[in-house]
């Protein structure tokens, strides 16, 4: 069975060398631009291709103000800080992620509380907030929502588009305004995909990117946040440029800011990848689609979007039958030539988030036992 695999992905990628998870697309456009910059000395926070990045991905996704900053993890720092993630605080969000996810909650000196995943598209159900909610939180007298058993004041909702899959974000918002609860949603896979017909992150409260180099387009290093309230934006362009006051020479910060501008040179390589961001779209889709029809022959079952959703694809998911059929599955592929790698070990089994406050995550533990993603780069030429 592990060979039928083996042979499709290097007939689907046309190669008997060595096959990446999802490398990036370079070519000629992204030499070009980044000379241009290097070429105008503006190669740092300033120049002209940071503002212009922050127009294409804010008319792309209809959100209306975007904040371009270093990488997707300060970013999502950068969301909590202005959701007032304060000290002791707590922020529910799931334990299947990245660690980034986490870590930047704990920047906050704030806790993370975890939630279950749904098994079909790896993402939080509303379902699950609000059976979560009615359990844990209560509104005490000071306007805020507390968890009964953590005693912790619960203060924002962190959703993940794992994988590119998008969630249910309106029903989940409605679900949060009961409780006075902001969301921060983590789209740093989900450039691209879109939940009935809106892109995702357009109905949270602050959302974010990451253009790492594995991302559906890189900047080599970056992230950018994206919110429709005006207030939010201009907080996370004062944060994220020192907290400095505007001044033709004088250095004045109004409080504590962080050095998170996104540098002009890495906004030219955005800018390049952007002019192919929906050919990449259209292959990874593409790829995702022979995927799921060759698994669908072959015994191999992979995730799909829902109907209410379209995704990015991503990385393409993997679901085998067993811990120890995937484990035997990656050991095979990694021997010959075909990169596949297990998902993230859930936060809750990490040392340093062992003991966090979390309710039953069954289905997490589930997926983690089972999923593999396999090799998703984009395809310039297909079959």
């Amino acid at each position: 069975m592990f060979d039928e695999f083996k042979n499709f992905v290097r007939d689907l990628y046309g190669s008997d060398g060595f096959i990446p998870l999802h490398e990036p697309t370079l070519a000629e456009k992204e030499k070009k631009y980044l000379i241009d910059v290097i070429n105008s000395s503006f190669v740092s926070s300033i120049g002209k291709s940071v503002t212009e990045f922050e127009k294409k991905i804010s008319s792309y996704t209809g959100i209306k103000h975007a904040v371009a900053v270093v990488n997707g993890t300060s970013a999502l720092h950068l969301a909590l800080k202005i959701s007032n993630v304060e000290e002791n605080s707590e922020v529910i969000t799931q334990s299947l992620s990245f660690v980034a996810t986490c870590n930047a909650i704990r920047y906050c000196n704030a806790y993370p509380s975890f939630l279950d995943i749904d098994r079909e598209n790896l993402t939080v159900k509303p379902e699950t907030v609000k059976n979560f909610l009615n359990k844990f939180a209560e509104m005490r007298k000071d306007g805020h929502c507390w968890n009964k058993k953590s005693n912790r004041r619960i203060s924002a909702l962190l959703l993940v588009n794992t994988y590119g899959f998008p969630t249910d974000i309106l029903k989940i918002k409605k679900i949060c305004s009961k409780f006075k609860i902001p969301v921060i949603e983590d789209c740093a896979e989900s450039l691209g995909s879109f939940f009935r017909d809106n892109h995702c992150g357009i109905n949270s409260d602050i959302s974010t990117l990451s253009f790492n180099g594995n991302k559906i387009i890189t900047t080599g290093g970056g992230g950018m946040i994206l919110t429709n309230n005006s207030k939010i934006a201009k907080q996370a362009k004062h944060l994220s440029t020192t907290a400095r006051i505007s001044h033709k020479w004088k250095f004045a910060h109004d409080q504590v800011g962080y050095n998170y501008r996104m540098p002009n040179l890495n906004a030219a390589l955005g800018l390049a990848q952007f002019h192919s961001l929906q050919k990449f779209l259209k292959s990874k889709r593409l790829i995702a689609k022979k995927y799921q029809k060759w698994g669908e022959k072959s015994g191999f079952n992979f995730i799909k979007e829902n109907d209410l959703s379209k995704a990015n694809y991503w990385l393409n998911c993997l679901i085998l039958k067993s811990k120890k059929e995937k484990e035997s599955f990656i050991k095979f592929t990694q021997k010959n030539g075909i990169m596949t790698r297990p998902t993230w070990t859930p936060m809750h089994k990490l040392q340093i988030y062992k003991g966090s406050f979390r309710d039953d995550l069954e289905n997490t533990e589930w997926i983690s036992d089972r999923l593999v993603n396999v090799p998703s780069s984009p395809i310039t030429q297909h079959k």
